[in-house]
C-alpha cells in the first residue's frame, strides 16, 4: 500500500512502518464506529478536506471517491455544498481541486 502512495505521506509510510500502522489502524477504528456506508465515509472525509482547504487531501479523497466508483456529480456537490458554511471563494477552490486532472 505505502508504495502506491505519493508524496510526502507515502515516504513516512516507508520510513516508518510502525508509525504508519499505529495511523492505518486508527483510521480503522474510526471508520467501523459507526453506521455511515464507505460512500457516505468517502464523501464526508472529502468534505472535512474541503472544509480544511487542504488542496492535498481533496485531490487525495476526490481520487479514492473516483476509484471507488463514487460518481462525478456527487463529488462535485460537495464542494457546492461548501458555499454556505464557506463561501463561495473557498467553494470554487475545492471546485478547482476537485475537477483538477493532475492532482
Amino acid at each position: 500500500m505505502t508504495k502506491s502512495m505519493p508524496g510526502a505521506a507515502g515516504d513516512l509510510a516507508e520510513q516508518h512502518p510502525d508509525i504508519w500502522a499505529a495511523y492505518s489502524d486508527l483510521g480503522k477504528a474510526c471508520a467501523d464506529a459507526g453506521p455511515l456506508t464507505d460512500r457516505e465515509k468517502r464523501l464526508v472525509k472529502l468534505a472535512l478536506a474541503v472544509g480544511a482547504g487542504s488542496e492535498g487531501a481533496v485531490h487525495s479523497h476526490t481520487r479514492r471517491a473516483v476509484s471507488e466508483g463514487i460518481e462525478v456529480a456527487a463529488i462535485q456537490q460537495v464542494a457546492l455544498l461548501a458555499i454556505g458554511p464557506l463561501g463561495l471563494p473557498r467553494a470554487v477552490a475545492a471546485k478547482t481541486w476537485i475537477e483538477d486532472k493532475d492532482k
